[in-house]
C-alpha cells in the first residue's frame, strides 16, 4: 500500500439488488448481496437443524455510559455533536454533493442489512489465513483470528465467498475483548483466505490516528465497523448510543481525507464535494415524526446527536447488522426504506480540521 499505481487503484464490481457499483479497499469496498427485506434473516441453525449454540449467536455488547459498543474507552462515534456549530463551509459541502447526484442508489437512502457481527471467546478456534491480494501491509494484520463453528461473512449463509461481494468477516472476542474485522474472506473447506484483516483492541486507548495514519481497515477510511452499524437490538431499545456508518459512490467524494478517518482513496468527486471520512448531522429542525416507524425514529434521533461518518464507497448509504444473532429482529421494527425520506440537504457537516493528502504511506500506530 506504499504506492498509488494508476493501473491498480483497485476496481472491483460489486453489485447491488437495485445498482452495480464499483469499489475497493483504495477505491471504496462496494456493497455487494443486498437485503431488500430483512426479514430474510434467520438465526443459525446447527447442521441437524437445530437452533446453534454457538458463541456467534450471544448479542453484541451495548454501548454504556458514554462509551462502547465493543470498547472500553470513548471513541470518536461516542461524541454527542447535536450543540456543535456546523462547519463554516457545511452549505458548500452539502450543495457540491446534492449537485453530484446526492446519496447512491438514485439519491435513495435505503438501508442493508446484509452484514453480521459474530461473537467468540476462548474456546472459540483460532485459525491463520493465507493472505490474498487484498491483503495490504503494512496496513493489515497477518494474524490467526477467531472463526466460530457456526458463522457466514457478510452476504452469505456461511464462510465461503460466493458472490464477488465484500464478504466481511466481523467477529468479536468477548473475553478478550479483541475485535477481529476482515474484508473479503473466503473459507473454502480447511483453507482460509483473507484479505485485509484489522484487529482492534477494545481496552486500548487509541490517539487520534486510531491504527496508524495513511492506514487502511477493513474500511477504506480506516474505522472499525461494528461499533458503527446501526442493530436491532439498540433500535428496540429506543435509543443508540453512538454515531452511524454510512457509504458514497466514489464519484460524490474528493480525494483526501479528514479526521477521524486515517485514510482514503483514489476518489474523483468535484471541487467542495466532501473528504473521505465527513461527518454528517441531521439538522435539528427535521420533522422526525413524520418517518414511517418507531424504529426509523429511533435511528434519526442518533443521527441529530452523533451523526453520521463516512466509511466507505458504495451505493446503499446506511449498514444494519443482520439480526442473524441479536435478541430483537428487524421485521416490523425497522425496513429498507424507512429512511427514503432523508435527503443530502437535510444534513450539515461537522468540521474536524483540514483536509490531508492521501499518500497511503501507511505508519502503523504503536
Amino acid at each position: 500500500m506504499r504506492v498509488i499505481c494508476s493501473a491498480l487503484l483497485f476496481c472491483f464490481a460489486c453489485t447491488t439488488s437495485e445498482s452495480t457499483n464499483s469499489g475497493d479497499l483504495y477505491g471504496g469496498h462496494g456493497h455487494g448481496h443486498h437485503h431488500p427485506d430483512a426479514s430474510v434473516d434467520s438465526p443459525p441453525v446447527s447442521p441437524d437443524g437445530s437452533p446453534s449454540t454457538d458463541a456467534s449467536t450471544q448479542p453484541p455488547p451495548p454501548s454504556t455510559g458514554g462509551v462502547g459498543p465493543y470498547f472500553a474507552t470513548p471513541m470518536f462515534f461516542n461524541t454527542d455533536v447535536s450543540t456543535v456549530a456546523k462547519a463554516a463551509n457545511s452549505s458548500t459541502i452539502i450543495t457540491a454533493l446534492k449537485n453530484e447526484g446526492g446519496w447512491g442508489n438514485s439519491n435513495v437512502m435505503q438501508i442493508d442489512f446484509a452484514i453480521d457481527v459474530l461473537t467468540a471467546d476462548n474456546s472459540t478456534p483460532m485459525r491463520s489465513f493465507t493472505p490474498t491480494s487484498d491483503f495490504y501491509s503494512p496496513d493489515c494484520d497477518n494474524v490467526p483470528m477467531p472463526v466460530p463453528t457456526s458463522g457466514n461473512v457478510e452476504g452469505e449463509t456461511g464462510y465461503q465467498c460466493t458472490g464477488g461481494g465484500d464478504c466481511h468477516l466481523l467477529v468479536y472476542q468477548r473475553d478478550s475483548k479483541d475485535l477481529y474485522e476482515m474484508w473479503r474472506a473466503n473459507i473454502q473447506g480447511s483453507t482460509f483466505y483473507g484479505g485485509c484483516l484489522a484487529v482492534w483492541h477494545g481496552t486500548k486507548t487509541y490517539s487520534s490516528v486510531m491504527r496508524g495514519d495513511q492506514c487502511t481497515s477493513a474500511d477504506a477510511a480506516g474505522y472499525p465497523i461494528a461499533p458503527l452499524l446501526i442493530n436491532a437490538d439498540e433500535v428496540a431499545s429506543g435509543h443508540i448510543d453512538h454515531a452511524i456508518r454510512f457509504i458514497l459512490p466514489n464519484n460524490r467524494v474528493q480525494r483526501g481525507y479528514t479526521r477521524p478517518a486515517t485514510h482514503g482513496t483514489s476518489t474523483t468527486g468535484i471541487a467542495g464535494a466532501p473528504y473521505y471520512g465527513v461527518h454528517l448531522r441531521l439538522r435539528a429542525d427535521y420533522p422526525i415524526d413524520s418517518l414511517p416507524t418507531e424504529g426509523a425514529k429511533v435511528v434519526a434521533r442518533a443521527m441529530q446527536k452523533y451523526g453520521m461518518y463516512h466509511a466507505d464507497g458504495g451505493n446503499i448509504a446506511l449498514t444494519a447488522q443482520s439480526d442473524r444473532h441479536t435478541t430483537a429482529k428487524w421485521a416490523g421494527l425497522l425496513g429498507s426504506h424507512d429512511l427514503a425520506a432523508l435527503r443530502v440537504e437535510d444534513f450539515e457537516v461537522i468540521d474536524h480540521g483540514a483536509a490531508i493528502s492521501l499518500t497511503t504511506d501507511c505508519v502503523r500506530a504503536p
